[in-house]
């Protein structure tokens, strides 16, 4: 069997960069997607291009680096049609791109925050699904393409304070499973991860907009009682990768610690 293909957005750290270390083990050839570049109306740092590099290095194997904004469609566009380029098509693209902001009530969130969220968590998929989507088809048959995003807990419980993030996670829940009805018999499956609280920077992020001492204050909401493991998610996506997830489309799984319980 040839080598299976695959993007990854957000790939410069958290669970995107686990995804593409995951995936690369596996004998993926992986193009590492990151915008690399700060946003002015966010906060906190973004991923950079040197942890994309390094994500790069690590993970060894048939994987580059390509640099681009979710918020783009021409951009998703470039870099799929740089996977297609590279390796002859794409079997599997990943929405792992994803931002924070909130921590105020939702009419008080300035609106460039407000926007950003909703633009990389929301649009970013939508742009990616579009541009992806078609590759994904243009497989000959029989065929075993993944479109695969990121959703959130966030998707199904309402948290205070920050209600942009909670209505984008709740869109890519909605967009997987239409994906999935429409996709139907293609062979080409939509399914979604909604983790839980995941030692990331948004996390972090999430930490410092409720006024919590660390990330870690999250742990005692979750059965498990510990944040998860990025790696941890990007196991479950490795499988919704995979064939053996031939019988899945339109699931959005939980990898939340029983957070949703």
């Amino acid at each position: 069997m040839s080598t299976r293909t695959a993007l990854v957005t957000g790939a410069a750290r958290g669970i995107g960069a686990a995804t593409v270390r995951r995936l690369a083990e596996q004998g993926y050839a992986v193009l590492a997607v990151d915008v690399t570049a700060d946003d002015p109306a966010l906060p906190y740092p973004m991923g950079t291009a040197a942890e994309l590099a390094a994500v790069v290095e690590k993970a060894g194997g048939d994987v580059a680096a390509f640099v681009a904004d979710v918020r783009d469609p021409e951009a998703m566009a470039a870099a799929v049609a740089e996977a297609e380029r590279r390796w002859g098509g794409l079997d599997v693209a990943i929405a792992a791109a994803g931002v924070i902001a909130g921590g105020l009530p939702l009419w008080e969130v300035p609106q460039a925050q407000e926007k950003a969220v909703l633009e990389v968590n929301l649009n970013g998929v939508v742009h990616l699904a579009r541009a992806a989507v078609p590759a994904l088809l243009r497989r000959p048959e029989p065929r075993a393409g993944r479109f695969l995003a990121v959703a959130s807990a966030a998707a199904t419980r309402g948290l205070p304070m920050l209600a942009a993030y909670c209505a984008a996670k709740s869109g890519v829940a909605g967009l997987i499973r239409a994906l999935g009805a429409e996709l139907g018999r293609t062979g080409v499956t939509a399914n979604a991860v909604s983790p839980g609280s995941t030692d990331t920077p948004i996390l972090a992020e999430s930490a410092r907009l409720y006024d919590l001492p660390e990330a870690a204050a999250f742990a005692g909401q979750q059965p498990l009682g510990r944040l998860l493991d990025p790696a941890e998610v990007a196991a479950v996506l490795a499988f919704l990768a995979g064939t053996d997830a031939r019988a899945m489309t339109g699931a959005v799984v939980p990898v939340d610690g029983g957070l949703a319980l």
